[in-house]
């Protein structure tokens, strides 16, 4: 039929086609949010002081979006400390402007001044969280991301009857950065936190903290979906139920296969989410947090505690204590990182890179340098390959962008410059590390295998390490040494865990595939906020692809500047 016809072919066809736009617009929305950066007085176990805040809330405000959506986040600090804010474990394709870390993709926001952080949610959805990238300001300033399936799309378990969303964090009763400058000053580990909290409380095992507990009502007979966030700076930590089984059906925004267990392990920097059943004799439930250490390491070992109640049990009725895990229970924590297995079904897929085009060996190790103003005389710095990353003054990424000179080196090793048995007897004699500005450089697209291995240079201890950009594959995992000619034959390359932050066993080692099809500057740094601000950390310079869409989009014109 002849378009210059007088049938309305062409006008149902527009109308459809407009219609078809107004709905695939409406599916993937702008969605829009506002961050006061705000120092407010909060009060914890009896001590009253001003800590950092987003909109005066403690922990922050949940980020709440949909697989597609545009995300607008305007960052307004009012703040005395510069502010950084990471959206980890968002992939930021081509858009490391949006990342957050303070001098690798961005100068930090100052007083007084706002940027809008600026990305698209792609291919991700599930649990993720924010927190600041900037001294130790997270222990405040954090908060959960909550991506929704695609509309239309179920979850691959059983619809819950409702969610909840569940933050496990530090407190400390004085002021976090002074804690931290005293600790460089001194060149000694700052002091541990004085509670661990659930979703901003350390519940009622702490003094003055009868109305600081978190509770939540169930109904008997139906299915809860929590949200477990670890926000902690430094501790890795269990959580459990009393007298309920938890089913864990993602890690890290994947999906997972859904295994039952009566407690998980959740390190800094990771998320899990549960199904819990309302199953019991009604009645009211400790929900509990404390730390896994392994290693002979000062820890806070106190645990946080939070309520499950069923709906209608008074307050006066004690809650069912739960059954953690021993805090060095080594066997517990390698058998439940066993069990998590990516879900590998043709909707979610495990794409695991077969073959390697890149082999990395990066040792974890701590060491002394000298230090004239410190107690010893010397410093603790922690080290990749010997290295103790040194932060630039310019972000890494505009430097790498602008082609600016002199902000660092694309000479990161691919393996330690001496092999050693990394986990022989505590090795304590010449423990200087080297210090410089150094990144590794990887091809576009490539396909990377990482070992991390943790040595025992003054001590053996368990690192949760994060790579921003990416999602990787954790095909092995092993203690003592990791050996290239056995390890690598009882890899998982069929469903392993898909995740954004890993843990290093103690004394052992992790291996990750991950394709590199993100050009950008991508920090890898250990998530315990002690050893990243040590030096333990570096980052990838993955160059841009051939296609117009395959390289790194220009800077918004709102960048912070240096």
């Amino acid at each position: 039929m002849s378009v210059h016809g007088k049938s309305s072919f062409p006008r149902i066809t527009l109308l459809l086609f407009g219609f078809l736009a107004c709905f695939a617009a409406s599916e993937a929305a702008t969605k829009k949010y506002q961050f006061d950066i705000q120092v407010k007085n909060v009060s914890r176990l009896c001590h009253a002081k001003a800590i950092v805040t987003v909109n005066g809330m403690y922990p922050g405000p949940t980020v709440y979006v949909r697989e597609g959506d545009r995300v607008l986040i305007n960052v307004t600090n009012h703040a005395q400390y510069n502010m950084s804010i990471h959206w980890h474990g968002l992939k930021q394709y081509r858009n490391g402007w949006a990342d957050g870390p303070a001098y690798i993709t961005q100068c930090p926001i100052q007083t007084g001044n706002s940027y809008t952080y600026d990305f698209n949610v792609t291919g991700q959805r599930g649990t993720l969280w924010w927190h600041a990238h900037i001294l130790w300001l997270r222990a405040t300033v954090h908060g959960a991301i909550v991506v929704m399936p695609a509309q239309g799309t179920p979850f691959p378990f059983p619809q819950p009857y409702r969610e909840q969303t569940i933050v496990l964090g530090e407190w400390w009763n004085a002021d976090v950065e002074e804690i931290e400058k005293r600790g460089n000053q001194l060149g000694l580990p700052p002091n541990m936190s004085d509670a661990h909290t659930i979703n901003g409380k350390p519940g009622p095992l702490f003094p003055c903290s009868e109305k600081h507990t978190f509770a939540m009502e169930v109904e008997p007979g139906k299915t809860y979906l929590l949200r477990i966030v670890n926000a902690a700076l430094n501790d890795e930590l269990f959580f459990a139920i009393a007298g309920h089984n938890m089913t864990v059906v993602e890690v890290d925004a994947v999906y997972t296969k859904p295994f039952a267990t009566e407690s998980i392990l959740v390190a800094p920097g990771q998320t899990t989410n549960v199904l819990v059943q309302a199953n019991r004799v009604p009645g009211r439930y400790f929900m509990a947090a404390r730390p896994f250490i392994d290693a002979p390491v000062p820890v806070d070992n106190k645990t946080a505690t939070a309520i499950l109640q069923y709906i209608g049990i008074p307050n006066t009725v004690m809650p069912a204590l739960a059954q953690l895990p021993a805090p060095n229970d080594t066997a517990f924590v390698l058998s439940y990182n066993q069990k998590l297995r990516s879900l590998n079904s043709p909707q979610f897929p495990a794409n695991v890179p077969l073959n390697v085009d890149r082999n990395l060996f990066y040792t974890i190790g701590l060491g002394m340098n000298p230090c004239p103003t410190c107690v010893n005389g010397t410093r603790v710095l922690a080290s990749l390959n010997n290295i103790s990353f040194v932060m630039p003054q310019v972000g890494l990424l505009q430097a790498h962008y602008f082609g600016t000179k002199g902000v660092f080196t694309a000479d990161f090793p691919d393996k330690p410059p001496t092999p050693f048995n990394y986990t022989g007897a505590p090795l304590t004699a010449n423990l200087k590390t080297s210090q410089g500005t150094r990144v590794s450089k990887i091809a576009f697209n490539s396909t990377v295998e990482l070992v991390l291995q943790d040595t025992n240079l003054l001590t053996v201890e368990s690192h949760p390490f994060h790579l921003h950009g990416y999602n990787f594959f954790v095909v092995g995992t092993g203690v003592g040494n990791f050996h290239p000619a056995k390890d690598p034959a009882n890899y998982n390359l069929v469903d392993p865990v898909e995740r954004n932050t890993v843990g290093v066993p103690t004394g052992g080692w992790t291996a990750i595939r991950f394709r590199a099809d993100n050009p950008g500057v991508w920090f890898m740094h250990c998530h315990l906020e002690l050893h990243t601000g040590w030096g333990l950390k570096m980052a990838f310079v993955v160059e841009d692809g051939p296609g117009p869409d395959q390289t790194i989009l220009p800077p918004p014109a709102d960048l912070p500047p240096c």
